[in-house]
């Protein structure tokens, strides 16, 4: 008699009808579909690095508590001596230990929808109720829903990007502190794309309780390490601490980091090439008369043209990928998001769309 057992009778129903997170092969593509940096680091810096690498004690556990990445974090992205900082294998998975740490029955996730994707995902994989607050048409904060639905949902933990992802823009932040002054949850703000945005809510910290705050280096041009953070009070990081899993941070990617945290000036000058070169794309963008652009804080621009679906695979066929959110939700009808890449890979993007908008659409 077999022992075959069907997996739908072990598995939660919820997550069979979830579609595992895609990402397309980009092999041989100009890839402006992930908001990566496209710059390497100067070839001394790589070469320090190469000696990391020679030297690492690979066989044995990395520092469990990372405590040296933590005081060159601490000190690169000046996170008060006041607050704790968790550090996670890139910010999905802080994400994925506060939705766990605050599942009780009944509990809800709260953020705005669009938004960074795997805020419902983490919600699914929890098993915490989620609820998506539609965005205004102009992808702004609704500040009368959004306070509707604490109200009535009374969320354990909500989540959101500022700037956001996928719409690039940031929210007001008049509404934001009313929307921590109004929960008696927990409000993480994903600081992911601040380096393009010059503007943060660290100094927020000390003055609400509820409010933590993460970060990563991947938008930095470190997407590779995989390190995300937490910053924010002790009385919630030591429990969240709790759920960390053992030597969540390799060796690697912490010796790295803490040699890159040494010469920020090369990451921010990155960073300033990509908003020149943000500011450049955006500009000729809004010469093509069918395109609605939108204003963009981050390393990409979301934009909204006709047969959006049939532009992404006419630029797909020349061999440059960016992401296609036709579908993806309602008020992402037609709409394309494309990474802000190097001068030579905007130009071929900007040259390929003016063609195919000219030629078909």
């Amino acid at each position: 008699m077999s022992n075959f057992l069907d997996p739908n009778q072990i598995i939660r129903p919820e997550i069979f009808a979830l579609s595992a997170y895609h990402v397309p092969p980009a092999t041989g593509m100009i890839k402006l579909d992930a908001m990566e940096n496209p710059y390497l680091l100067p070839p001394a810096l790589r070469d320090e690095i190469a000696q990391l690498a020679l030297h690492a004690p690979l066989n044995r556990y990395p520092d469990a508590s990372s405590a040296a990445l933590k005081k060159a974090l601490r000190q690169a992205l000046e996170i008060s001596d006041e607050m704790d900082i968790l550090l996670g294998n890139g910010s999905d998975e802080l994400i994925q230990i506060i939705a766990m740490a605050v599942a009780k029955p009944d509990a809800v996730l709260l953020s705005v929808e669009p938004a960074f994707v795997m805020f419902r995902m983490i919600a699914t994989f929890a098993n915490i109720r989620y609820v998506g607050v539609p965005l205004a048409k102009d992808f702004t904060l609704d500040q009368d829903t959004m306070l509707a639905a604490i109200a009535k949902y009374k969320p354990a933990v909500i989540f959101l990007a500022y700037p956001n992802n996928p719409t690039g823009n940031l929210f007001d932040i008049d509404v934001i502190l009313k929307i921590i002054q109004a929960t008696s949850g927990i409000v993480i703000i994903d600081e992911a794309y601040h380096a393009f945005a010059n503007v943060s809510l660290m100094s927020k910290l000390a003055q609400y309780p509820n409010l933590l705050l993460m970060r990563t280096l991947s938008k930095l041009g470190l997407a590779g390490l995989r390190l995300g953070l937490l910053a924010g009070r002790r009385e919630w990081l030591m429990h969240f601490e709790k759920m960390r899993l053992p030597y969540n941070v390799g060796i690697m990617t912490q010796l790295i980091a803490e040699k890159v945290l040494e010469h920020t000036d090369v990451l921010l000058e990155q960073a300033e090439a990509i908003k020149a070169e943000r500011t450049k794309m955006y500009k000729f963008l809004s010469t093509i008369k069918k395109i609605e652009l939108f204003p963009s804080d981050a390393n990409f621009i979301l934009f909204r043209i006709p047969a959006a679906s049939e532009v992404f695979k006419e630029l797909k066929l020349r061999k440059i990928l960016i992401k296609n959110l036709d579908g993806t939700h309602p008020l992402l009808e037609n709409c394309l998001r494309v990474t802000v890449g190097t001068p030579d890979e905007n130009k071929q993007f900007c040259s390929a769309l003016h063609t195919i908008v000219c030629d078909t659409v």
